[in-house]
């Protein structure tokens, strides 16, 4: 059958690319075409009755940043400057990788498909910025498809509370319903389904832990004796990175910043995310404060520290929900990290390794057994009655 994805396939992100690259896989290996379809952003939860919200307000918006991009292009090409190390990795990443992973150039809008698969990542986050916005096209709105399903679908940081405040729960509820069948991957997710809809929804690993990438890394890594430092750009607190550099310092390691740059570490590295992998593999250490970076650093056997943090509203990015229940999941609750005086003792204590692959391999299994099940019993649209 031709199977849709729609997930965060064209955000750059090594995490977003390698969740997308993985769900991919996993479904051509049981004989299904895969395409990637698109959804349309729309207005933010707290920009909704604004101006903000306005169509010609967003189209407005989204054109003076694409005459912004391409006169800043004009003006190096005009001074003869070279393009950054950053400006190289975004045309890499538009020209290359998502090629690679089968994601055409032009956006591909309500395909027609046997099945529609959203997720996984945080497709269901509908109250987070202005990049996505409340897009019900997410939650299997205006779509062409035989049928509509979820795998490993996130609400991230998004609760029950926050669809009160913006007065979307009832929105949601709907559109959470006419879905054919719910995964999801952390168990915040799954309370906001049962609450709103009474579903059970189904627990899943998100793919990268999920799909086996170990014959795929390109591992042309030369450097040795390096920690891994993985979150968005400057996320990692000036206290933070102080506890970060004084650990590596004590343990003779040079700091590489891998994903967002950090103004402590040594060096900054841009990669293809299969290369990225490579550096994981040969990492005496990592740090991060991602759901991804946490994935990384466990399919990559390392030894790692989790840095755990509460949502705090507008006033920072809160992680605890997805990572809380990942770390659970896999039976590395020790991994997580609060208070940085904990720091040298989780990045040295040792992982047992040998039994997180026992559960993730139970994981496959259940997995495998859901995506044949839901992409088994449709009708393909050609045989569809007209």
């Amino acid at each position: 059958m031709k199977i849709g994805i729609m997930t965060m396939q064209r955000v750059r992100n090594y995490g977003s690319y390698l969740q997308a690259y993985g769900l991919k896989k996993l479904i051509e290996s049981l004989g299904h075409e895969v395409v990637f379809v698109d959804y349309k952003i729309e207005s933010s939860v707290e920009t909704l009755g604004t101006i903000k919200a306005n169509r010609y307000y967003r189209f407005l918006k989204k054109l003076y940043r694409k005459l912004k991009t391409e006169r800043n292009k004009l003006l190096r090409f005009v001074r003869k400057e070279e393009r950054s190390e950053f400006s190289r990795f975004i045309e890499e990443f538009e020209e290359n990788y998502l090629r690679e992973l089968g994601v055409p150039k032009g956006k591909q809008y309500r395909t027609k498909v046997d099945v529609l698969v959203i997720g996984s990542d945080e497709v269901f986050n509908c109250t987070q910025g202005e990049n996505v916005g409340f897009s019900k096209q997410l939650f299997g709105a205006d779509n062409r498809a035989g049928k509509v399903i979820s795998y490993a679908a996130s609400f991230g940081n998004t609760t029950l509370e926050k669809l009160e405040k913006y007065h979307i729960r009832e929105d949601v509820r709907k559109l959470l319903n006419r879905f054919s069948a719910l995964s999801v991957r952390d168990s915040n997710s799954y309370n906001i389904v049962k609450t709103l809809t009474g579903r059970e929804a189904r627990i899943h690993l998100d793919p990268v832990l999920i799909y086996d990438f170990k014959n795929e890394i390109r591992d042309t890594v030369t450097e040795e004796g390096y920690i891994i430092v993985y979150a968005y750009n400057k996320r990692i607190s000036p206290e933070e990175g102080q506890a970060i550099r004084d650990f590596a310092e004590s343990h003779n390691k040079k700091i590489i910043s891998i994903s967002g740059q950090q103004p402590f570490c040594d060096k900054y590295v841009y990669c293809s995310p299969l290369q990225m992998l490579g550096y994981f593999r040969h990492a005496d250490y990592v740090i991060t404060d991602t759901f991804h970076g946490t994935i990384f650093s466990v399919i990559s056997h390392r030894k790692f520290a989790t840095l755990v943090r509460k949502d705090q509203n507008a006033q920072g990015y809160g992680n605890e929900e997805k990572l809380g229940y990942l770390l659970e999941k896999l039976g590395l609750e020790d991994r997580r990290v609060e208070r940085l005086d904990h720091l040298t003792n989780v990045l040295e204590q040792d992982i047992n390794y040998a039994e997180v692959d026992r559960l993730l391999q139970e994981e496959r299994v259940r997995t495998i057994r859901y995506l044949k099940e839901q992409l088994s019993e449709t009708i393909c649209l050609d045989e569809m009655p007209r």
